[in-house]
C-alpha cells in the first residue's frame, strides 16, 4: 500500500497545485472558479504541468465522497446488484410503471444542470483535459519527452471518458476544445453517433499510446498510465464495438479490428515486461510496484484524514465482527459459475461429483481465493487466526427457516468474498486505513479480450488457447488436454466459454460482470444471445445464497437458544477446540470435519425482496440510457437528441 504512487498523492498534488498557483498568481483561484482563464504558467513549468495532470487523475478516481466506500459506492453497488454477483433491488432491476427520462433509472452521468459550484462531471473533466491539450504546445519551457508524456496521459483520460460515456449512451456530444460551459454538455454541440464516439475514444487512445512510455522507470510513478495501458483500453473499446450491444449484425470486420487492437496491446505489454502473474493467484492484488499483471491501476492511500482516497474494499467485504460494514452480499449464482477443479461445470465433471451439501469441495482453485465459507480462515491484522463462523440454527421447532445466527460474524449470503483482501489490513476505524490498490485492467483481461476477438474473427483455436492459458495459470487440472474445454469447439460455444471465464477470473472486479452481461445482451434472450451462448438469462430470476444450518451430530437440526458450537461449553461441540479428535491434525481439517458432520447446507431464497413475488426485471432501454430530463430542461437543444425509448427518436446505433 504505497503512498508514493500517482493516484495516492493526487489530492496532495491538488492541494500543492492550488497553493503553488495562489502564491504565484492571485488570479488563479478565480480562474479555476469561473472557468474562463488559462494560467500560462501551467504550461511553462514541468512541476506545475505535472501537478495539473495529477489533478486530473484525482478527478477520475472512482469515488462518490462516501466514507470510506470508494469501491462500493452507490453506483458500483447498483452494478453489482444489477448482475448475478450480489443480491438486492436497484434502479435497473426492478419493475417501473414506465421508462422515463425523469426517473431514477435515467442516470445523469452524461451531465447535470449547472450548479453554483463546478461539479466533477464528465464534461467538466473533458474541459480540463482540453485546456491542457489545446494549450501546452503554445508555450516553451517543458522539454521533450516530458511534454509528450504529459500530453499522452491527458489523451488517455479523454479517451477513457468518451469510451465510458459510449458504454452508457452509445453516442454523446464530442468536445475537443475547451469551451466555456453554461451547462454540461455545451449547448450547441450535436450528439455524435456511437461509431463516432468510440472512434474518438480510440483515436485519443492511439495518441496516448504513441506518446507514453512502455513503463515508468521511477517507482514513484507507479499508477501512471503507459502505452500498454492505452493500447489495452483501446482493445477493450474495440471489443465493445464488436459485441452484440453495438454489432447487431455480427459484422466480422469489427471482430477483426478488435483482434488487431488487442493483439497489439499484448505485444506492447509483453515487450515492456507485463504478463500473467506467476505466483499464487490470490497474491495478484497484494503486489504493487512491479506487478506484471497490473496494466492500469487505481492507487489508494492509508491516510485516515483523506478517506476518499482509501479503497473501502476491505470495509464492505469483511464481517461486522472485524469492525467492517459487511455490505457486499455475494450470491450462489456466482459460486455456481466456478467450475470443478478439472475445469468442467458443476454437475458435468466425470472426475468429481457435485452436490449442494459439499459445494465447496474439488472446485477451481480460484474458488478458494475468492470465497470464504464457514470454518475458513479470514485473517486480518488484528487477528491472524480469525475464522469465519457464519451459520444459522432454529430457536424452536416448526419454523420454515432458521431464525438464529452467529450475529456480527454472519451475513445473509452465508459466505463472504475474500478476493482482493489482505491478511495484514487492520480493522481499526472500519478498515479506513486500507490502501490496497485496485487493478482496473489486468493482463488476464487483455488475454481474454484477445481470445474473444479471435473467436469473433473465426480464429477459433487461437481463442480457445487464450482461455486455456488463463485456466492453466489458475491451476485447473488438464485431464482432457484442454483444461476442461475439450468438447467446446464451435464459435458460439467458445464465445460462451469466454463469457464464463470472465465471470470467474474477473469476479467482483469493478463493474466487469455487469458490462459483460450488457455488451453481450444477456439480461434476457430477446436478441437470442443467451440461446447462442448457452447462458441462462438473468431477467425473471432471483439471486440466492446459502444456509449453513447447525445440526446436533445425529442428523437432526439443532434447536436452542445458545450457539451450538460457541466455546468450550457449546451445547454440541466446540468449533475451535484445544484438542482435535483422533485422525484430525489441525484446525483446517477440523473445520472440514465439522462442516461434513454438523451442518446441513440449504439454498437460501429470501435475499432479494420478497414483496409481490419480486424477480429481476430488465428493460432493453437500459442498453442505451436516455438524457436525464433535468438536463434537457436546462438545455432544450438536447431534446432533439433524446434517445429512442426515453421519449425521443435518436437511434444510438444509427450512423
Amino acid at each position: 500500500m504505497k503512498t508514493t504512487n500517482i493516484n495516492n498523492i493526487s489530492r496532495l498534488f491538488l492541494l500543492a497545485f492550488v497553493v503553488l498557483f495562489a502564491s504565484c498568481n492571485d488570479d488563479f483561484l478565480q480562474e479555476k472558479q469561473d472557468w474562463t482563464g488559462v494560467n500560462e504558467q501551467v504550461f511553462q513549468d514541468e512541476l506545475r504541468a505535472t501537478a495539473y495532470v495529477d489533478y486530473v487523475y484525482g478527478l477520475f478516481l472512482p469515488s462518490d465522497g462516501n466514507v470510506p466506500q470508494w469501491y462500493y459506492s452507490s453506483h458500483n453497488d447498483d452494478l453489482m446488484q444489477t448482475s448475478d454477483e450480489a443480491y438486492g433491488q436497484t434502479r435497473w432491476n426492478q419493475v417501473w410503471a414506465a421508462i422515463s427520462p425523469s426517473e431514477y433509472h435515467c442516470w445523469d452521468y452524461i451531465g447535470r444542470r449547472m450548479d453554483t459550484k463546478i461539479d466533477n462531471d464528465t464534461y467538466t473533466r473533458i474541459r480540463q483535459i482540453n485546456l491542457f491539450i489545446n494549450s501546452v504546445d503554445e508555450y516553451d519551457g517543458i522539454e521533450e519527452p516530458m511534454k509528450s508524456y504529459l500530453k499522452g496521459q491527458m489523451y488517455f483520460w479523454r479517451g477513457y471518458q468518451y469510451y465510458d460515456l459510449a458504454t452508457w449512451y452509445g453516442g454523446v456530444p464530442i468536445e475537443l476544445e475547451a469551451e466555456n460551459p453554461i451547462v454540461n454538455p455545451s449547448g450547441g454541440t450535436p450528439r455524435a453517433s456511437a461509431r463516432e464516439t468510440l472512434a474518438q475514444a480510440m483515436a485519443d487512445l492511439d495518441s496516448a499510446k504513441n506518446l507514453l512510455p512502455g513503463y515508468w522507470t521511477d517507482a514513484s510513478d507507479w499508477g501512471r498510465v503507459t502505452s500498454g495501458a492505452a493500447a489495452a483500453l483501446k482493445g477493450r473499446a474495440a471489443l465493445l464495438w464488436a459485441s452484440p450491444q453495438f454489432n447487431r449484425g455480427d459484422e466480422r470486420e469489427r471482430w477483426e479490428a478488435a483482434y488487431q487492437a488487442n493483439k497489439e496491446a499484448i505485444e506492447i505489454l509483453e515487450d515492456n515486461g507485463f504478463g500473467l502473474y506467476q505466483g499464487e493467484w490470490a497474491d495478484i492484488w497484494n503486489e504493487e510496484v512491479g506487478n506484471p499483471e497490473a496494466v492500469w491501476v487505481w492507487g489508494f492511500n492509508t491516510m485516515t484524514n483523506d478517506s476518499e482516497m482509501n479503497s473501502g474494499w476491505e470495509t464492505v467485504t469483511r464481517p461486522s465482527d472485524q469492525e467492517a460494514f459487511n455490505q457486499l452480499k455475494p450470491t450462489k449464482q456466482t459460486v455456481d459459475a466456478f467450475p470443478m477443479k478439472d475445469g468442467r461445470p458443476i454437475g458435468e465433471s466425470d472426475a468429481y461429483s457435485y452436490d449442494l451439501q459439499t459445494f465447496y469441495k474439488n472446485r477451481d482453485p480460484r474458488f478458494y481465493a475468492t470465497f470464504v465459507v464457514p470454518g475458513d480462515k479470514f485473517p486480518y491484522a488484528d487477528d491472524a487466526e480469525y475464522r469465519s463462523w457464519n451459520y444459522t440454527w432454529f430457536s424452536e421447532e416448526g419454523l420454515d427457516n432458521p431464525d438464529e445466527d452467529t450475529g456480527d460474524a454472519a451475513n445473509g449470503s452465508g459466505f463472504y468474498v475474500k478476493k482482493m483482501t489482505k491478511a495484514d489490513e487492520s480493522g481499526e476505524d472500519f478498515f479506513r486505513t486500507s490502501g490496497n490498490d485496485y487493478i482496473e485492467i489486468r493482463f488476464a483481461e487483455v488475454v481474454l479480450n484477445l481470445a474473444e476477438a479471435a473467436i469473433g474473427s473465426d480464429r477459433l483455436e487461437e481463442g480457445k488457447q487464450g482461455i486455456m492459458e488463463i485456466r492453466e495459470r489458475a491451476g485447473i487440472e488438464n485431464l482432457d488436454g484442454s483444461y476442461g474445454l475439450a468438447n467446446v469447439n464451435t464459435r458460439d460455444g467458445l464465445f460462451g466459454a469466454a463469457v464464463r471465464e470472465r465471470q470467474v477470473e474477473l469476479a467482483y472486479e469493478r463493474q466487469k460482470r455487469y458490462h459483460t452481461l450488457k455488451r453481450w445482451m444477456l439480461f434476457n434472450d430477446d436478441y437470442n444471445t443467451c440461446t447462442r451462448l448457452g447462458i441462462e438469462p438473468l431477467d425473471g430470476t432471483r439471486r440466492t445464497g446459502f444456509y449453513f444450518i447447525a445440526q446436533d451430530g445425529n442428523g437432526a437440526d439443532y434447536v436452542g437458544s445458545e450457539d451450538p458450537f460457541g466455546g468450550d461449553d457449546a451445547p454440541v461441540v466446540n468449533r475451535e477446540p484445544e484438542e482435535f479428535p483422533e485422525g484430525i491434525a489441525n484446525q483446517d481439517e477440523y473445520s472440514e470435519w465439522l462442516r461434513d458432520n454438523y451442518f446441513r447446507v440449504q439454498e437460501r431464497d429470501n435475499l432479494d425482496p420478497n414483496e409481490n413475488d419480486w424477480t429481476f426485471t430488465w428493460y432493453n432501454e437500459y442498453y442505451f440510457l436516455g438524457i436525464y430530463q433535468d438536463l434537457v430542461d436546462t438545455n432544450p437543444y438536447l431534446q432533439q437528441y433524446q434517445t429512442e425509448g426515453w421519449g425521443g427518436t435518436w437511434d444510438p446505433l444509427a450512423d
